[in-house]
């Protein structure tokens, strides 16, 4: 047994946690796996923990020996800031239970939960809240960095419907945060959560569901790219906040063959939408999978584009409608000439993530840590592969991609013309940027208030994982 293995085992006795190390075999081999197989590390030790005063133990070990962490939640990050080689892994998965609380019409969701578990728990009651758009990411990951969902057209963005928090502080002291309680903290937490604790549960606002959504994958030829933008243009005029549309292009299985991709929303009946989206239809899909279904389904329908296998690497940023065809033909081009050049990349995923922002914007971007709101969308660029030297290559691709059609991180573009943050907000979706990505770019003009409150929750900066709000090296023991 290695000196850290036995003082691990020791902290935490007494406690329900429990400890893996490399020798547990499958166990541990289990724990250290991830969504994106780059980011599968041999962590020196994994604590498995059950509740608050679990991580308040691991916490004080760790602060005492100066022993470099994560924190698991979902596993689903493309930077690794849940893994680690040199040092412990808090994880969060046993921390599942959600309780759904029908008369105040709220959820609470433990620090570990999934998305899948909120939606189906929810749906027995004919309630819903803002999730993702799969839904076997973790809730905690997706609302400390936002949240994007289906349901943002109406309700906007998972931590505009966050009502209060538990998390464990770096002290080791479990307080709640809310609009009433610690309102500094929580104002951290929505959009920077990662830097200032880790949270144990999440309470929700929720909202009646009661009725089937009209949703599914619509997939056409590449030809089709024009009339689709077309469409798409139009979509912000058209839509009333109970729709979406996410589009782009990939080559998924069997055959790889390059494909145009939409995903329908409508919150509402089959009749409806076919009418909001009859210009799509007309173009004679070369396959409809679109169907009445309930909405705990919705966010299992792109669960095959983001399977577990392959290396992953997550960017983007953000653009603005109308999209002119030449600008959309010239980041397909470049992606396929990428992946076709080489092997194994074919279901890499150029996204639109047209998800309408009336509701999102109507909250300022200074009343909360995320920074990200504007009249715009998101782009996501979601490249898969296998071989593990073409890791650099992958990730700078990914950057000189958005870089090379105007859409930098940090950059919103429309006809041609360069937007900084401002009004429109830094135009750069947190849970899709690198850890390397400065906080400014995430943050904007709330990056210094960030940094006085890390001083007053986190002032040694034991949470320096992720998008970093301050610069200090960790002791590493021997």
């Amino acid at each position: 047994m290695s000196d850290m293995e036995a003082l691990v085992r020791k902290s935490m006795e007494g406690t329900k946690a429990e400890v893996l190390v490399p020798n547990d075999g499958e166990k541990y081999e289990q724990a250290i796996q991830r969504w994106s197989e780059h980011c599968i590390q041999r962590a020196k030790c994994v604590i498995k923990v059950s509740c608050a005063d679990d991580i308040t133990s691991a916490l004080s070990f760790i602060r005492t020996q100066k022993i470099p962490f994560v924190v698991r939640g979902g596993g689903h990050s493309t930077s690794s800031s849940s893994s680690i080689t040199d040092g412990i892994v808090i994880d969060l998965s046993l921390m599942r239970r959600v309780t759904v609380f029908p008369d105040s019409k709220t959820i609470r969701a433990e620090g570990g939960t999934l998305w899948v578990d909120v939606d189906e728990e929810a749906a027995k009651y004919d309630l819903a809240t803002v999730g993702g758009t799969v839904n076997h990411t973790g809730v905690g990951g997706l609302t400390l960095g936002g949240g994007y969902g289906f349901l943002t057209g109406k309700y906007g963005l998972t931590i505009d419907n966050l009502l209060e928090v538990d998390i464990v502080l770096a002290s080791g002291e479990q307080v709640t945060a809310s609009a009433t309680l610690n309102s500094d903290l929580f104002w951290a937490v929505r959009g920077a959560g990662h830097n200032f604790g880790v949270v144990t549960s999440f309470t929700f606002q929720a909202f009646d569901q009661p009725r089937p959504v009209f949703a599914g994958p619509l997939i056409f030829p590449l030809a089709k790219l024009p009339q689709v933008v077309d469409f798409v243009n139009t979509f912000h005029e058209i839509n009333d906040g109970n729709q979406a549309i996410l589009w782009g292009v990939s080559c998924p299985p069997p055959a790889h063959v390059p494909v145009l991709l939409t995903q329908l929303f409508h919150n509402g009946t089959v009749d409806e939408a076919k009418a909001l989206f009859a210009p799509l239809f007309a173009l004679d899909p070369i396959a409809n999978m679109t169907a009445s279904i309930p909405y705990k389904t919705v966010n299992s329908l792109l669960n095959p584009t983001a399977g577990f296998d392959g290396r992953k690497q997550f960017g983007g940023g953000a653009f603005k409608l109308p999209l002119s065809i030449d600008l959309v033909q010239s980041l397909v081009d470049k992606l396929f000439a990428f992946i076709n050049a080489r092997k194994g990349m074919e279901e890499s995923l150029l996204l639109f993530e047209t998800v309408p922002y009336r509701e999102v914007v109507k909250v300022k971007n200074d009343a909360m840590a995320f920074s990200n709101r504007g009249e715009y969308y998101n782009l996501a660029i979601m490249m898969k592969w296998h071989d593990e030297g073409m890791d650099a290559e992958v990730r700078n691709f990914v950057r000189d991609l958005a870089k090379g059609a105007g859409l930098a991180e940090g950059a919103v573009r429309k006809d041609g013309e360069e937007v900084k943050d401002g009004v429109d907000g830094v135009g750069i979706y947190g849970n899709y940027a690198n850890s390397d990505v400065p906080a400014s770019e995430i943050y904007g003009n709330n990056a210094k208030k960030l940094q006085e409150l890390k001083q007053k929750y986190d002032p040694d900066n034991l949470f320096d994982r992720g998008t970093r709000l301050v610069s200090k090296p960790v002791v590493v023991m021997n």
